[in-house]
């Protein structure tokens, strides 16, 4: 049996009771200083220079003439050629992956005909670039004058002139549309490969269907690889629209360039374009953020802070520090430690 010491003997080694000092004061705790990063905040000042200077350059240059950027921002030529960029940029998108799904689905079957197909579809339109599609959808009338709807090989019991029924925007819909469907197929094979294959053979082994599985455990997974490179296609998409202005597409370039031929102030218009497709990249890319943080909440064990949440952490952390330059024992005392 162990014997407690007295209160008045100290053990071998340990440190006498009138020479110990507070474990809980400061002067116990060792003072932490963090690590000066001097290249870094040279850096950054140096890059924030940079920036200065470049705005100064473009608000306080003349020929910018930002009193027209104004005067035709919110007009109504430029309003209505927006809206219809943002309607074309939806609908390319909707209809791009309702069609490359099913393609996606196809290149992963076991059936070779249905490999082979899809194989051969995102091969033929994602190495033909979209002016050269979009320029042979406006001239396919040059091919097949008549289109008609019959038994194959047969009669046919209606039919209509190709010049009637493809207009400008209905061509720019169409060849939009194909090409969007290659890269969309190509990103949900992707995502549904980055699902782990134990999933879908635990499916199999609980007796769920291929389909269920595929619709129920495979996509939801992989959404999380699937909505980073879907919301880069949409931007893309929303600036790729600009390219039907060549068809005569009244969108929102097309629409500056007409006020422009008429009052020869290029750069002012162009800048108005410009400001918009800024605008709207900002507000999608916003979106995507939510979209990728709502995706997040099973793989990762803390979702990350959302803008406003940034901001108040700052704001916390900033004012915690100057509570700590403002305390009253942070100001040195005359005749104490040095």
């Amino acid at each position: 049996m162990v014997m407690p010491l007295p209160s008045d003997v100290t053990a071998p080694g340990a440190v006498p009771a009138d020479k110990r000092r507070n474990p809980g004061t400061p002067d116990d705790l060792p003072r932490i200083v963090a690590r000066r990063h001097i290249g870094r905040w040279l850096t950054a000042a140096a890059a924030l220079l940079v920036f200065a200077t470049a705005v100064n350059s473009v608000v306080r240059n003349d020929a910018f003439q930002w009193a027209v950027v104004g005067r035709y921002f919110t007009t109504a030529a430029v309003l209505d050629g927006l809206l219809l960029t943002l309607w074309l940029t939806g609908v390319v998108m909707v209809l791009g992956f309702l069609l490359g799904i099913p393609l996606a689905v196809m290149r992963l079957s076991a059936n070779p005909v249905l490999r082979t197909l899809s194989w051969g579809y995102v091969w033929i339109f994602r190495s033909t670039p979209l002016l050269v599609q979009l320029l042979f959808w406006f001239n396919i009338g040059a091919l097949y004058p008549t289109l008609g709807l019959g038994i194959p090989f047969g009669p046919q019991f209606v039919t209509v002139k190709t010049v009637n029924l493809l207009g400008p925007t209905l061509t720019a819909v169409i060849g939009l549309t194909l090409h969007e469907a290659a890269y969309a197929a190509e990103v949900v094979r992707g995502g549904i490969l980055s699902v782990d294959s134990g999933q879908t053979e635990a499916a199999q082994a609980l007796g769920i269907g291929r389909r269920r599985t595929l619709r129920r455990i495979v996509i939801p997974q992989a959404m999380r690889s699937i909505v980073p490179t879907a919301g880069n296609m949409l931007i893309g998409t929303l600036k790729g629209t600009s390219i039907v202005s060549v068809l005569a597409v009244h969108d929102l370039l097309y629409s500056v360039q007409l006020v422009y031929n008429q009052t020869y102030q290029v750069i002012p218009l162009l800048m108005v374009a410009t400001l918009w497709y800024i605008a709207v990249t900002t507000v999608l890319s916003a979106g995507q953020f939510y979209v990728e943080r709502h995706y997040a909440r099973g793989s990762a064990r803390a979702l990350p802070p959302t803008p406003p949440q940034r901001l108040r952490i700052r704001l916390a952390a900033l004012r915690a520090l100057l509570n700590r330059a403002t305390a009253p024992d942070a100001r040195p005392t005359v005749g104490g430690d040095r």
